[in-house]
């Protein structure tokens, strides 16, 4: 009992010290000359432009990230093809490989000395120091969420209901759409949940391929370096501590679809980040 109460003991003193108090402290020093200065920090127009390209990137990464995931985990689980496990390494590279090295290899290939970048530069399209790289990075960091929570669901529901309404009749996108995709929902909307937050706060890469341009490229995790190192402390918290609601509002919603989906009467197990079952 004792030991339990310690171990208890120990490990919210540990969250206390890494999560509570950094939180705390940022609330502290943002609100510390007021809420008007916070107001207008928020609502400047490169604070709102840098929030603006922010979710731009997460309404391009998600649904991109989100049908990949899918087709990503039915060749994983169903097909199986030669080389499924170079695939998977594929998928999780990510996982890997530091974010600032990615931003310098899309660098290296699509920059305007590149591999690629003279030739696109011929026809007007700029992908470095421009949205599309930094959509392209954005989508390359999340990308391994909505797979990795898909595959093991998929594994686990089986193929049993599929078999029987082919037998039944019914057609390969009746199938899919009235059999498989409702057993796989709570895994999709957990890797949506995740790959939202990997998306809106991603730095490394994009702080590379995006030149962060006030105005034009900066993300609002851009948007908090840059106030921080001109020494805007006040907007470089308020952004942090917006930041900060976002995470938690995130982490509110798969919060809630776990408890929903540990509900009697649900038809799927829950599973937890990475795709492992609670």
């Amino acid at each position: 009992m004792i030991a339990r109460v310690g171990l208890r003991v120990a490990a919210l003193g540990y969250l206390a010290l890494v999560v509570l108090g950094p939180v705390v402290l940022l609330v502290a020093r943002t609100f510390a000359s007021g809420v008007a200065p916070v107001v207008a920090a928020l609502t400047s127009p490169d604070a709102v432009h840098a929030l603006q390209v922010s979710l731009m990137l997460v309404a391009v990464a998600v649904p991109v990230n989100t049908v990949f995931g899918v087709v990503c985990a039915f060749v994983l689980v169903r097909y199986r093809p030669p080389g499924t496990w170079l695939i998977a390494a594929l998928v999780d590279l990510p996982f890997a490989v530091s974010p600032v090295v990615l931003g310098l290899a899309l660098f290296i290939l699509y920059g305007r000395t590149g591999w690629l970048g003279p030739l696109l530069t011929e026809h007007g399209i700029d992908v470095v120091f421009a949205v599309p790289g930094m959509v392209l990075a954005t989508v390359f960091v999340s990308l391994p969420f909505v797979a990795g929570e898909v595959a093991p669901v998929l594994e686990e529901a089986g193929v049993e209901a599929e078999q029987a309404a082919a037998t039944l009749g019914a057609s390969g996108w009746q199938t899919l759409w009235r059999i498989t995709l409702p057993a796989i929902r709570w895994g999709v909307t957990y890797g949506i949940v995740l790959t939202t937050a990997r998306a809106l706060g991603e730095f490394g890469a994009v702080a590379i391929v995006s030149g962060n341009l006030v105005g034009q490229t900066q993300t609002l995790p851009l948007f908090v370096e840059e106030r921080f190192s001109d020494f805007d402390l006040t907007g470089a918290y308020a952004a942090a501590l917006l930041l900060g609601l976002l995470a938690v509002a995130v982490l509110v919603v798969l919060t809630r679809l776990n408890r929903r989906a540990e509900r009697p009467g649900s038809d799927h197990p829950t599973t937890g980040p990475g795709g492992e079952h609670e």
